[in-house]
């Protein structure tokens, strides 16, 4: 991330937008489960929220110095953080409960990797288990935070055929003017 998108991943309006509006509504109806686990928890504004909604969070991010950084700050917690690859995860198959990802797609730097990662996602849920996010569509305010960072967006309209094709079902994508939500579940 470039640093103007890494001070406000890490701001107080940024927290309060995940907290008061954002996770709301992605999780409206999503149960969780037990076993989470959470790609990209970048600063970790998510975790926080996501802690105390399950017995174990298992995070998985790639950058070093924040998967360090929040592991510091939640040393003691029900929280687990790797540093690896969502695309390769070194998990065993059908692990968790739950996986998310809040805003974290369009940072996966092809349709391609994407794709792995929906894999990877199916590979390592339980059976009935759930995939829930969200990320942002393609505005004036996305495009300046990106500059010179990483901007792969998803066509929430297409979301649907890529996931089935990873396995997923009861796949259900909503729209808002910023962003999209999405869920669907490794059948039982």
């Amino acid at each position: 991330m470039n640093r103007l998108h890494r001070w406000y991943c890490q701001s107080s309006h940024w927290k309060r937008t995940l907290e008061h509006e954002i996770l709301p509504w992605a999780m409206r109806g999503v149960t969780l489960g037990d076993e989470v686990l959470e790609i990209g928890p970048g600063p970790g504004l998510t975790t926080d929220w996501l802690a105390s909604r399950c017995a174990t969070l298992t995070c998985i991010e790639k950058d070093f110095r924040l998967a360090n950084a929040l592991q510091h700050r939640t040393d003691g917690m029900n929280v687990v953080v790797k540093c690896g690859d969502a695309t390769a995860m070194s998990v065993p198959e059908q692990s968790f409960t739950s996986v998310v990802c809040f805003t974290v797609l369009h940072h996966v730097p092809s349709p391609h990797l994407q794709d792995r990662l929906f894999a990877e996602v199916y590979r390592v849920l339980r059976s009935g288990g759930v995939f829930a996010g969200t990320d942002s569509r393609k505005s004036l305010m996305m495009q300046l935070f990106h500059l010179h960072d990483t901007m792969v967006l998803v066509d929430p309209m297409k979301l649907p055929a890529r996931l089935e094709s990873a396995g997923f079902t009861d796949i259900n994508v909503e729209l808002s003017s910023a962003r999209f939500r999405f869920s669907a579940r490794r059948a039982a």
